[in-house]
């Protein structure tokens, strides 16, 4: 008579399949959604936590159905070991957020002038729904020149369109989208401020002189003066977005001429969260190493 051996079953390893296949789901759907979709960035952070947390369940019950194997003998090798697999996406993404959590500092918001901050010529705006966030502060600065203090503005020994230029092209490499800007070398000039045409009238202000000087006061910080202040210089906002996860991030690029040289300063702020997890001081380091390419040769100290 013939002796049959019943090998157990593993549950949790069949279970472990199941739910790291979720997991591996709802990352990739979530991710599709946000980067293609309509999917809101608070939304997106949510359900990819709750899929990373489907993948550590699933991989601990994988680990529960290898032990069985080992011990006992039991089946479920294959099943947890593809649970293991479905899981390896959603735990990368939730380990390296972790990681970018922890080791950086929370802040949202980096400026090559932590002094002199460039400001917005629109302020971003965005529902932050359950992800809060406080405002800038000088304490905010500090931490960012502890943590990026290779992170500052370049000078140029080149004009101020020249090095524009430069700026708009590698801007257009790096995916950044101008959507507003001020200040430019050779300002467009209103159709009504451009030289009279000669026509009916002329005789009779023929004497008048060509300019009248009218004394104004000049305070300090009126819009009289911010014009003066920033007529030597020119400031884009653009957005931007990563190309994977599909981050929204806003872009401020201010260029100052100098005598003979041209200084370039970035500020990039992510638009959710109060913890960019280093994509805005990686985006704005790319760009200058970009900028620094393109205009190679002419980069001062």
């Amino acid at each position: 008579m013939a002796i049959r051996y019943d090998r157990p079953v593993s549950s949790a390893a069949r279970f472990a399949r199941l739910l790291g296949a979720f997991s591996l789901v709802l990352a990739l759907a979530v991710l599709i959604a946000h980067r293609f979709g309509g999917l809101a960035t608070p939304y997106l952070v949510l359900l990819l936590i709750a899929a990373a947390g489907c993948g550590l369940l699933a991989a601990l019950l994988a680990a529960v159905g290898l032990r069985s194997l080992w011990t006992s003998g039991a089946e479920g090798g294959l099943a947890a070991l593809a649970a293991l697999i479905y899981a390896a996406f959603p735990l990368t993404i939730g380990a390296f957020a972790a990681e970018q959590y922890l080791s950086l500092p929370d802040i949202y918001d980096v400026s090559t002038d932590p002094v002199s901050v460039p400001d917005w010529l629109s302020a971003p705006n965005a529902d932050q729904i359950w992800l809060k966030r406080n405002p800038v502060t000088p304490e905010d600065r500090e931490k960012q020149l502890a943590a990026y203090p290779e992170l500052t503005g370049r000078r140029y020994e080149g004009a101020l369109d020249r090095v524009l230029e430069a700026v708009r092209k590698v801007a257009k490499q790096s995916g950044f989208t101008i959507v507003r800007s001020t200040g430019t070398s050779e300002p467009d000039r209103d159709p009504e401020d451009g030289p009279a045409k000669p026509g009916a009238g002329d005789e009779a202000v023929a004497d008048a002189p060509g300019m009248i000087p009218v004394p104004t006061p000049r305070p300090y910080d009126d819009d009289v003066a911010k014009l003066i202040r920033g007529a030597n210089g020119v400031t884009l906002q653009a957005t931007n977005r990563t190309l994977i996860l599909g981050l929204r991030f806003d872009i401020l690029i201010r260029l100052r001429e100098e005598a003979e040289t041209t200084f370039v300063d970035i500020r990039v702020a992510s638009r959710y969260g109060q913890h960019d997890l280093g994509f805005s001081a990686a985006i704005a380091g790319d760009y200058l190493k970009a900028l620094d390419a393109e205009l190679l040769g002419i980069a001062g100290g």
